[in-house]
C-alpha cells in the first residue's frame, strides 16, 4: 500500500532509477506547458505599497497563535520589488509557463468599487516580462486573499461576494486579456471553504461546518458567473478553467463499511467540487455526511457552476488511506479516520505522505469519471528541509529531484492511457510563506535567504531545467 521499494530507494537516496535520468515525457506534445507555480500573497510582499488594501491573510495572520512564531507574508519573497530577477530566473530555467495569482486587494482595495491602476500597472509588467522571454502566463484570480472589507461584510458566506468576484475578474481579463490566454478562476475553492470556514485553520479562522458548506457553494457561485464574463473581454484561444486539489482515496482492507468509508471520503475531498462543476449536482447525501443543511441553491445556481470550461488543474500533493470500520460504518465525516502514518512510506517535511502513483490514479481517475477536455496538473511539489552553506554555490535536495522525476513519470503513464495531459506546474518557484507553517517550510525549486533575498538555484531546479530542454529537443533536435 505505500510506494514501490524502487520508489522509495530512489527517493531516499536521490539516485536515479534503472531508467536514464531524462528518459521520460517522450508521450508529451510538443506544446505541453513545463512551468512553476507560486501565489501572490506567498511572495509577493509589499502589503502596504502602491495602494494594496488588507486581505483575511494580513488579518489572520497578525492574530496571535495562528501562524508558525507570528509569521506574516508583509515581506515574504519580496517578488513585487525584484520581479524582473525573478523572471530572469525563469528563463534560465528554461520555464515554458509561468502560474501566479492575481491579488484582489492590489486590484480592488475593498473588494468592490473603484480600481487600483498601480495594482493592474504591476501585473502589466509581469504579464509582458513573461512574454518578452517567451513564457506563457497562467493567471489564478483567486489564491485565498479575499479582501478584508468583504469579509467583514460576511465574505464568502454572503452570497454578494460571488457577485462582486466576477466583478473583480472582469476587471482581470478586460486589462490583461490581450496577452494572457489561460486563466484559473480560483485555486483550491475545498481549502477556502474547509480550512478557512470549517475547521479554522486557514484565514479567516472560522469553525462552523455550516458556514463552509454555504461557502464552498457561494464560491463555485463566483466561478460560474465569472467565466462568461471572462470569456466576454478575452480572445476566442482563451482557455478558461479551475484548480481543484485532489485526493485518490484508498481503504486498508475491502470490509464493506470499509469501502463505505471510502466512499464518503471521496465525496468529501474530490466530488464535493468535481460533481458540480461536471455533473451540475453535489454528490448523494454528501450534507446529510456533514450532518448540516443544504448549502442556500438558487435556481439555476447548479446550471451556472456546471458551464463549460476548458481544462481541469488538478494540484496533487499526497494520498488519503482510510482505516478499516470492522466495528460499523461511519455515520458522519467526521466519524471517517485517516491512516496518517504508513510503515516502510517516506514523508515530506509537511508529514505528507510520498506517493507518486497516487497522482496516476487520481488522473485516471477524474479522466473516466468526469471527462474533463484537458488537465493541467497545476500544482505538484514537496518540502524538505533544504539547507544552504554559503561556501557552496548548491543546494542539494536530491529527494527533491526524485520525487519531481517519480511524479512526472506517474503523468507520463496517465497520459499513454489517454489523460489529456496539457500542462505540469511544480510547486513551487520560489521558497515562500507557507500559510499558517510561515517560513518553516521550504517548497522551492529556488532557495530564498530571507534576510538577504538572495535567489539560489537548487539542484532540484537545475535537474527540471535539463528536463525541460532535453523536452524541447525531442521536437527540435537543434535545441540539444
Amino acid at each position: 500500500m505505500s510506494i514501490t521499494d524502487e520508489q522509495r530507494e530512489n527517493i531516499q537516496s536521490g539516485r536515479t532509477s534503472p531508467q536514464s535520468e531524462f528518459d521520460l515525457g517522450a508521450s508529451f506534445p510538443p506544446d505541453f506547458l513545463w512551468g512553476a507555480a507560486t501565489a501572490a500573497y506567498q511572495i509577493e510582499g509589499a502589503v502596504q505599497e502602491d495602494g494594496r488594501g488588507k486581505s483575511i491573510w494580513d488579518y489572520f495572520s497578525a492574530l496571535p497563535g495562528k501562524t508558525y512564531r507570528g509569521e506574516t507574508g508583509e515581506v515574504a519573497a519580496d517578488h513585487y520589488h525584484r520581479m524582473q530577477e525573478d523572471v530572469a530566473l525563469m528563463a534560465q530555467m528554461g520555464l515554458k509557463s509561468y502560474r501566479f495569482s492575481i491579488a484582489w486587494p492590489r486590484i480592488q482595495p475593498t473588494g468592490t468599487g473603484s480600481v487600483n491602476t498601480a495594482g493592474l500597472d504591476f501585473y502589466d509588467r509581469l504579464v509582458d516580462t513573461l512574454l518578452a522571454h517567451d513564457i506563457t502566463p497562467l493567471a489564478t484570480l483567486y489564491h485565498w486573499d479575499l479582501p478584508l472589507p468583504l469579509h467583514e461584510r460576511g465574505g464568502w458566506t454572503n452570497r454578494d461576494t460571488a457577485s462582486a468576484f466576477a466583478d473583480y475578474a472582469e476587471i482581470a481579463a478586460r486589462h490583461l486579456g490581450d496577452r494572457v490566454e489561460h486563466w484559473l478562476t480560483h485555486n483550491e475553492p475545498w481549502c477556502t471553504a474547509f480550512l478557512g470556514y470549517g475547521i479554522g485553520i486557514h484565514a479567516p479562522g472560522i469553525q462552523d461546518t455550516q458556514a463552509a458548506v454555504n461557502v464552498a457553494h457561494h464560491v463555485m457561485v463566483s466561478h460560474g458567473l465569472a467565466l462568461p464574463r471572462i470569456r466576454a473581454c478575452t480572445k476566442p484561444t482563451t482557455q478558461l478553467g479551475i484548480a481543484i486539489n485532489l485526493y485518490p482515496v484508498y481503504g486498508v482492507d475491502d470490509h464493506p463499511d470499509t469501502l463505505h468509508a471510502v466512499k464518503m471520503m471521496n465525496d468529501f475531498k474530490n466530488g464535493w467540487f468535481l460533481d458540480p462543476i461536471f455533473k451540475g449536482q453535489y454528490p448523494e447525501r454528501l450534507f446529510e455526511n456533514f450532518q448540516v443543511s443544504p448549502p442556500p441553491i438558487l435556481p439555476g445556481d447548479m446550471e451556472l457552476i456546471s458551464s463549460p470550461i476548458d481544462f481541469l488543474g488538478i494540484n496533487y500533493y499526497t494520498r488519503t488511506l482510510v482505516r478499516s470500520y470492522a466495528s460499523g460504518a461511519p455515520g458522519c465525516i467526521s466519524d471517517l479516520q485517516e491512516v496518517t502514518s504508513v510503515p516502510d512510506s517516506l514523508y515530506t517535511a509537511m508529514n505528507w505522505e510520498i506517493y507518486p502513483q497516487g497522482l496516476e490514479d487520481i488522473l485516471r481517475w477524474v479522466h473516466t469519471e468526469y471527462a474533463p477536455p484537458a488537465i493541467m496538473v497545476t500544482e505538484n511539489g514537496a518540502a524538505f528541509d533544504d539547507q544552504w552553506n554559503p561556501d557552496d554555490k548548491h543546494i542539494h535536495d536530491a529527494q527533491r529531484v526524485a520525487y519531481l522525476r517519480e511524479h512526472i513519470r506517474a503523468i507520463e503513464r496517465a497520459s499513454i492511457s489517454g489523460a489529456p495531459m496539457r500542462g505540469y506546474f511544480a510547486w513551487s518557484l520560489l521558497d515562500n510563506y507557507e500559510w499558517a507553517e510561515g517560513y518553516s517550510k521550504r517548497f522551492g525549486l529556488v532557495y530564498v535567504d530571507y534576510p538577504t533575498q538572495q535567489r539560489i538555484v537548487k539542484d532540484s531546479g537545475n535537474w527540471y531545467a535539463k528536463f525541460i530542454q532535453k523536452q524541447a529537443s525531442r521536437t527540435n533536435p537543434t535545441q540539444e
